[in-house]
């Protein structure tokens, strides 16, 4: 463990909130740009970064999964659907195409593209309907929902294009069954047990944990991945997070501990893995493979968004199109199997961040919905009053 490593990220983690305060613009996004110029200054992960990176990714898409309102989910079923499949199937089309028969990438190079650009990503997504205070309306949880059938999408074509079963694999998807139904069914023994509410040692935290350290590990020995398996958790265990004020307590402390340190290492370390010199090397199939996915993922949601989300068809739009979590995951992936080289790997790298960074900040910066009582309620059909929301 390298103590200069350990100061430059400490340090990037404190300014990088100061300018996002400063700005008004998601920490996430931050992190992310300053990730990019300290890897291109030299700047190296530690293996206790990586390991990091990954356990914040997995928690970030675990409070996700907590922030989705099943009730609105199956009530607003069609519409999820709808964009949430058309958000994962147009990106991953055209990507498909275009790396295979124009950039002339060979057929599982291109499949490893379509897969991961196809992603909207739930840690960027989260990360910013949390900051804006937009998670808790109409229009945020809709977001979520329609971002869990796009990763859903994703993460089923990952697993039958490029996983190869073992027996291992049975056994952390059988480990994954079994620990999302007993914490379904018996957290409340954890989150309501009076001997461990309010201590300062946080017992409901450290549980957690302990769930989704047992979801990385066994992935880790079945060749799989804990991130789908962990928003599933998430997703189901989203009635104990909401059942009373102390377990919403929980949650925000939760939120706390994540957003101080775990999740900044998250994004500064995906910066940090981009080399500029490189895709300036395929400046060409860079810009194009960028544009294609921004293009077809705008396409696949836009018409959607206008017809059921109208006061906010831009900024849903332009969240829908960030890219990063589930797509790392496939680019990792397809570079530990060699189906990619580490120009390929750059580029599209570089695609995610750059997908993650540019809808973001135009989302935030020109189409940012009303909040509460001004949006249209999604439930009960209702009109609010439309300001400065895409239209």
């Amino acid at each position: 463990m390298r103590a200069d490593i350990i100061l430059v990220t400490g340090i990037l983690v404190f300014i990088s909130s100061l300018i996002s305060l400063r700005a008004g613009l998601s920490v996430a996004v931050i992190e992310i740009l300053l990730g990019v110029i300290a890897g291109n200054l030299g700047v190296q992960p530690d293996d206790w970064m990586l390991y990091l990176a990954s356990f914040g990714g997995i928690l970030l898409t675990f409070l996700a999964g907590t922030e989705i309102d099943t009730k609105l989910m199956k009530e607003r079923f069609k519409e999820s659907f709808l964009i949430g499949v058309f958000s994962f199937l147009t990106p991953f089309t055209g990507v498909l195409l275009y790396t295979y028969y124009i950039a002339g990438w060979d057929l599982s190079a291109s499949l490893v593209a379509g897969t991961a650009l196809s992603e909207t990503s739930l840690a960027v997504v989260y990360s910013v309907l949390v900051e804006t205070n937009l998670s808790k309306t109409a229009i945020g949880k809709l977001i979520m929902a329609t971002t869990f059938i796009t990763n859903m999408g994703t993460a089923f074509v990952l697993s039958i294009l490029f996983v190869k079963p073992t027996l291992y694999t049975v056994v952390f998807i059988a480990v994954s069954i079994i620990i999302i139904v007993l914490a379904t069914r018996f957290s409340h023994n954890v989150f309501h047990n009076p001997e461990l509410k309010n201590k300062v040692i946080e017992p409901e935290i450290k549980y957690i944990f302990m769930l989704l350290f047992i979801f990385m590990y066994f992935a880790n020995l079945g060749n799989g991945q804990a991130v789908l398996p962990a928003f599933v958790l998430g997703l189901l265990m989203s009635g104990h997070f909401t059942e009373t004020s102390e377990t919403k307590v929980i949650r925000n402390r939760l939120r706390t501990v994540a957003y101080a340190v775990i999740t900044p290492i998250f994004f500064i370390v995906a910066g940090l893995k981009v080399s500029l010199p490189l895709i300036a090397s395929a400046l060409g199939a860079f810009a194009a493979i960028f544009v294609i996915r921004q293009l077809t993922k705008f396409t696949g949601v836009y018409f959607f968004a206008k017809k059921y989300i109208p006061e906010g068809k831009i900024y849903t739009t332009l969240l829908m199109s960030t890219g990063l979590t589930f797509g790392l995951v496939a680019i990792m992936f397809g570079m530990q199997l060699g189906l990619i080289n580490q120009v390929q790997y750059s580029v599209l790298t570089g695609v995610l961040i750059s997908s993650a960074v540019i809808p973001t900040f135009i989302a935030q910066k020109w189409f940012m919905p009303l909040h509460s009582e001004d949006l249209v309620d999604l439930n009960n059909g209702n009109n609010g009053t439309n300001g400065n929301n895409g239209k």
